[in-house]
C-alpha cells in the first residue's frame, strides 16, 4: 500500500449537537478562527434542507470576511435546487472568501422535503445520486462559462465583458436543462473544490454505487467513512482506479478518512495524533476529516494537542503556504474547458 509523500491534509466538521438558527453565524466564528489558527485545510458545515439547522452557504459566507486562509466547505443539496442556483451560490462564496470555497454534494430522498418544493415526488437514492453527478458536471461548466479575462471593465469604451469569452453551456440532463452562461464571473479558484462523502465500500447497494460514481468522476476531495486503516486504504485505491477509468488523473484526487472524534480529556488529543500518524504511515488516506462530537470542547483540544503533536513529528504544516483552498490541497487551478475550443477556432 503506497504511503503518501506530502504532508497530511486535515479538516474538521463544525456541526454542533444543538444547531443555532439557520442564519446565525456567531456560534461558528470562534470555531472557524481556531481552526485557522491550527492551519487546517478546511472546515465543513452541514445543511438540513428544509429542516432545523444552518443554511450552510449563508453561514460560511458570513464567516469568510472574518477569516483569511481557512477553506470553507458548505453542504449543498442538489435534488430540489436548480443547478444554476448551486453554481451561483458556491461561486459567490468563492468570491467573498477570495478563493477558499468548496461544496459537499448532498441529495434528498424524503417525501416531506419534496413536498416543500412541490416540483416532483421524492425519488430513490440511486436516482438522485445519478442526478447529482449531472448537477456537479453542469455546475463546473457554468463556472467555466466565463473564461479567465472575460471581464474588461473599461469605462472609457463602456465595455464590461469580452463576449467571445462567454459561452453557452446548453446542457440537457435527465431532469433539467441549463443554457447558461453564468451570471457570476468565473470564481477565483476557477472551479471551487467539489467534495463527496462515501461509505468505505462501493458495493453497499445501488445508492452507494451511484455515490461512488459521482465521487470518482466529479470530486476533488472524497471523504471516506472507515473504521480501520486497511479498509480506508482499500477504498482509496478503489477510488483511484475508478477515477482513472473515468479518464482522470488519480493523483488529482484527495481521499480523506472521515472519523468521529470524542476527546473526553486533553490527554486524548496525544492519542488521536498517534492514530492519525499510524493510519497515514500505512497509506490509508491523504489526510483526515474529523467529526467532533462536541466541536466547542473537542476542537480546542484538536488544535492545541493533536495538531501540535503532528507538527512536532513533521506531519503537518506550521503555516499556510498558499491563499486558496486548492493551494492548501495541492490542487491546480483548472483552465476553462471552453478556452481550448475558442483558441482552436482562431
Amino acid at each position: 500500500m503506497p504511503v503518501p509523500h506530502h504532508p497530511l491534509r486535515l479538516a474538521v466538521a463544525l456541526d454542533a449537537p444543538q444547531a443555532p438558527p439557520p442564519s446565525d453565524a456567531a456560534p461558528y466564528l470562534a470555531l472557524a478562527r481556531l481552526a485557522e489558527r491550527g492551519t487546517l485545510d478546511f472546515v465543513t458545515l452541514g445543511d438540513r434542507f428544509g429542516g432545523p439547522g444552518p443554511d450552510a452557504l449563508s453561514v460560511l459566507a458570513r464567516l469568510a470576511p472574518a477569516t483569511e486562509r481557512l477553506g470553507l466547505v458548505a453542504t449543498v443539496t442538489t435534488t430540489h435546487t436548480e443547478p444554476f442556483h448551486v453554481s451561483t451560490g458556491v461561486a459567490t462564496l468563492d468570491w467573498v472568501s477570495r478563493g477558499r470555497a468548496g461544496w459537499t454534494v448532498a441529495v434528498s430522498t424524503s417525501e416531506a422535503e419534496a413536498a416543500l418544493v412541490g416540483r416532483r415526488p421524492a425519488a430513490p437514492a440511486d436516482e438522485v445520486w445519478s442526478e447529482a453527478g449531472e448537477v456537479a458536471d453542469v455546475v463546473g461548466r457554468l463556472w467555466d462559462s466565463w473564461e479567465d479575462g472575460a471581464e474588461i471593465r473599461d469605462r472609457a469604451t463602456g465595455r464590461f465583458v469580452d463576449r467571445d469569452r462567454l459561452h453557452y453551456v446548453d446542457f440537457t440532463g435527465r431532469t433539467f436543462t441549463v443554457r447558461g452562461p453564468s451570471i457570476v464571473p468565473r470564481p477565483p479558484q476557477g472551479r471551487p473544490v467539489t467534495v463527496v462523502e462515501v461509505a468505505d465500500a462501493p458495493d453497499a447497494g445501488h445508492a452507494e454505487r451511484a455515490r461512488w460514481t459521482v465521487a470518482a468522476a466529479r470530486a476533488d476531495v472524497v471523504l471516506v467513512r472507515a473504521e480501520d486503516p486497511g479498509t480506508a486504504g482499500a477504498a482509496r485505491a478503489a477510488l483511484h482506479d475508478r477515477a482513472r477509468a473515468h479518464g482522470r488523473d488519480p493523483g488529482a484526487l484527495r481521499v480523506l478518512a472521515s472519523l468521529p472524534v470524542e476527546l473526553g480529556s486533553p490527554a486524548d488529543a496525544a492519542g488521536l495524533a498517534d492514530l492519525l500518524g499510524d493510519w497515514y504511515a500505512q497509506g490509508a488516506a491523504d489526510g483526515f476529516h474529523l467529526r467532533p462530537v462536541d466541536p466547542a470542547r473537542d476542537l480546542p483540544r484538536i488544535v492545541e494537542g493533536t495538531v501540535s503533536t503532528l507538527r512536532e513529528r513533521g506531519l503537518f504544516r506550521r503555516s499556510y503556504e498558499g491563499t486558496t483552498l486548492r493551494d492548501h490541497l495541492g490542487l491546480p487551478r483548472p483552465a476553462s474547458i471552453y478556452a481550448p475550443a475558442r483558441e482552436a477556432v482562431r
